[in-house]
């Protein structure tokens, strides 16, 4: 794939000369005359390296680069200069700069900076991917006959080229689920490039997923490379793949199904070999009955489903959980790891977790900021998590009523059908999440 170079210089004929220069050879380029600029670009565009100008009028080089470095860091920049001032060239250096060069640069220093500056890029690209892959800060943890299954269709499916839909509510772990995927496949060299389909706004997605090219619609100043080609060859994961908008769906099937996309404003056909990976906390069936999600593309996507159990379905890996998230916060924080004692762990099983194990998490880290105390006991816990008594009064105000009321249907509702929650949620018309948060805040228990 061809590098794409930033010059920044306010003199047209150096910007000019060195564009040229690099696409000659092979190189992309794009030009801005000052520093304020280029910094916008940078943050919008895919940059691969930065050729910038130390002494230009309104924002200089040397301020343009502190926040170039401070916004992407791991992006060199080769700075020039005419003046030759060998203290700005060490002050360059030390904010950031990867090399110095006198203007007007050498033609082979200059292809020798950006070689070099490049192969650096990489490497530090591929020692971050590798540091995210080995999950980083988190990992799967849990020994239960649960965890256990999940860990068998992990590797099972790994090493093939499977398309794999990963179900389950939030907080549960599909990101590490599709993670260990990936470092189990063929595929574990090449790139893991993650989508929160969620989190894109609707008139980006397109253009996210299969790039643009310069000029094709207002504000694209210059090429952009989508999510699909820079997964080629790895792993794309489409988490909160639900929320994909209907209208772009038929686009994200023909790039799964034939492996091909096209940039926005362009004819050509780019192939790309991407294994795709996508999770979901949402009941796609439902949406495609509701004709809110594709029934093809669904298909498409579960050939190979995994679900991730929620927390309150495995609590027996509450107490590793506990452990590793205890040690994990207090070295973190530079605190001494406290002792979790059995009664701390009691309160930690009574409770269901409807935000799953990311709740958990919270919770512990809340206690431990929470506590100075050397051991952890249930008082701790429970204060942090709010756990009602039995037969507690709501008031006799309008709000009070509305809550004893609430509580009194869902539980004629769970009595109703034995206590089946999928049914009991169906019938009051929420989600299985949504009951059991009621359930806790309203402090239903099945008595036993």
């Amino acid at each position: 794939m061809m590098k794409r170079i930033l010059i920044v210089d306010d003199e047209k004929n150096i910007r000019l000369s060195l564009s040229n220069f690099l696409k000659v050879e092979g190189y992309e380029t794009i030009e801005s005359e000052d520093g304020e600029e280029a910094i916008k670009l940078l943050d919008r565009e895919d940059i691969d390296i930065v050729i910038l100008d130390l002494f230009m009028p309104g924002l200089d080089g040397m301020e343009a680069l502190k926040i170039m470095k401070q916004r992407h860091e791991n992006i060199p920049v080769i700075m020039l200069t005419a003046h030759g001032n060998t203290e700005r060239a060490v002050q360059a250096i030390k904010h950031g700069a990867y090399d110095f060069l006198d203007k007007p640069p050498n033609t082979d220093k200059m292809l020798v900076a950006i070689y070099n500056a490049l192969d650096m890029k990489q490497l530090r690209e591929e020692k971050n991917e590798l540091e995210s892959l080995s999950y980083g800060k988190e990992k799967l943890i849990g020994e239960s006959t649960l965890m256990k299954e999940l860990y068998q269709q992990i590797e099972r499916v790994a090493p093939l080229n499977t398309r794999v839909l990963i179900v389950g509510e939030s907080g549960t772990g599909k990101e590490l689920v599709a993670l260990a995927i990936h470092k189990k496949s063929k595929r574990k060299e090449r790139r893991f490039i993650k989508v929160n389909c969620a989190a894109i706004p609707s008139e980006l997605f397109e253009s996210e997923f299969f790039g643009h090219e310069k000029g094709s619609f207002t504000g694209a100043i210059s090429k952009k490379i989508g999510k699909f080609e820079k997964a080629d060859g790895g792993t794309l994961f489409l988490d909160e793949v639900g929320d994909i908008p209907l209208h772009l769906q038929p686009k994200i099937l023909r790039a799964i199904q034939y492996g091909e996309i096209q940039r926005i404003g362009s004819d050509k056909e780019i192939y790309v070999d991407v294994r795709i990976i996508a999770a979901t906390n949402r009941d796609l069936q439902k949406a495609v009955s509701e004709n809110k999600f594709r029934e093809d593309l669904f298909y498409r996507l579960n050939v190979f489903p995994i679900s991730v159990p929620p927390l309150r379905e495995h609590k027996e890996d509450i107490l590793p959980l506990t452990n590793h998230f205890v040690n994990q916060i207090a070295v973190e924080n530079n605190f001494k790891s406290p002792s979790i004692d059995d009664s701390a762990i009691n309160a930690l099983m009574n409770y269901d977790y409807p935000g799953n194990i990311r709740e958990l998490r919270n919770i512990l880290e809340r206690v431990l900021i929470l506590s100075s105390s050397e051991t952890i006991s249930d008082s701790h816990i429970t204060s942090v998590i709010g756990i009602k008594h039995d037969d507690e009064h709501y008031g006799d105000d309008l709000k009070g009523k509305v809550l004893s009321t609430e509580k009194k249907v869902i539980e004629e509702t769970l009595e109703k059908y034995n206590w089946n929650i999928s049914k009991a949620a169906k019938h009051l018309g929420l989600e299985r999440s949504h009951l059991y948060k009621k359930m806790n805040k309203l402090n239903i228990k099945r008595q036993r």
